[in-house]
């Protein structure tokens, strides 16, 4: 896949091999997957509402869709690309072409933000967290998995380079990985622990900077 100059999910090669270049990228993407179906089996409640928050090409919808039919939940996924749109893929509920901080939230009992509020502008995380919670259901759960603020240190530098040495085990190359680095200058901001330390997270899942929080009410 090319990479382009400037990351953007607004591309047609970026989203047509979006399924293939994230787990080149990210070696636990699909073992955490597996995480959230366990954990989010745990909050969908029978005729509930469960979120998908920067839902990508579907790959969460596809991971929980037999709870959602089993428990005849409402699922939305959400997704600001039109391109990662066109490409979205599960066939159950409702997929919605939208910017995560402007949509009409529901109460609802789970929300999953799998990799999603690091594109999600500094300014307006604070305030679509706190809109975010106060629609959640008592007994429900946000769950978010996302690219935290490197800690300092000769630590961080082994986290940094862990990260690398693992991209390297999918066999993308020295070239793709510099590139992908260079081009989410500004576009990715990983978050603050602060953001979420209001919330009480618990932590599920940590490699290197990356880290997995169960928000719970």
């Amino acid at each position: 896949m090319k990479i382009p100059q400037n990351w953007t999910f607004e591309d047609k090669g970026v989203a047509s091999n979006f399924n293939n270049h994230v787990r080149e990228q990210l070696p636990w993407y699909d073992f955490v997957t597996q995480a959230i179906i366990h954990i989010a089996r745990h909050y969908i409640s029978e005729k509930g509402l469960v979120y998908d928050l920067g839902a990508s090409t579907g790959n969460i919808g596809n991971a929980i869709k037999d709870i959602l039919k089993q428990r005849e939940a409402t699922f939305i996924a959400i997704e600001k690309s039109k391109e990662m749109v066109e490409q979205y893929t599960c066939d159950y509920g409702t997929v919605v072409q939208n910017n995560i901080k402007d949509y009409n939230y529901q109460p609802f009992d789970l929300s999953i933000l799998f990799l999603t509020i690091m594109f999600l502008e500094p300014k307006y995380r604070s305030e679509f967290l706190s809109t975010l919670y106060n629609k959640l259901e008592k007994g429900g759960a946000i769950l978010i998995v996302d690219k935290i603020e490197s800690i300092g240190g000769y630590i961080g530098t082994i986290n940094y380079r862990l990260t690398l040495a693992e991209k390297l085990k999918t066999g993308t190359t020295t070239q793709d990985i510099i590139e992908k680095e260079l081009s989410l200058q500004g576009v990715q901001r990983p978050i603050n622990y602060e953001l979420i330390k209001p919330y009480n997270p618990t932590l599920f899942f940590k490699f290197s900077d990356f880290v997995g929080y169960i928000i719970e009410k």
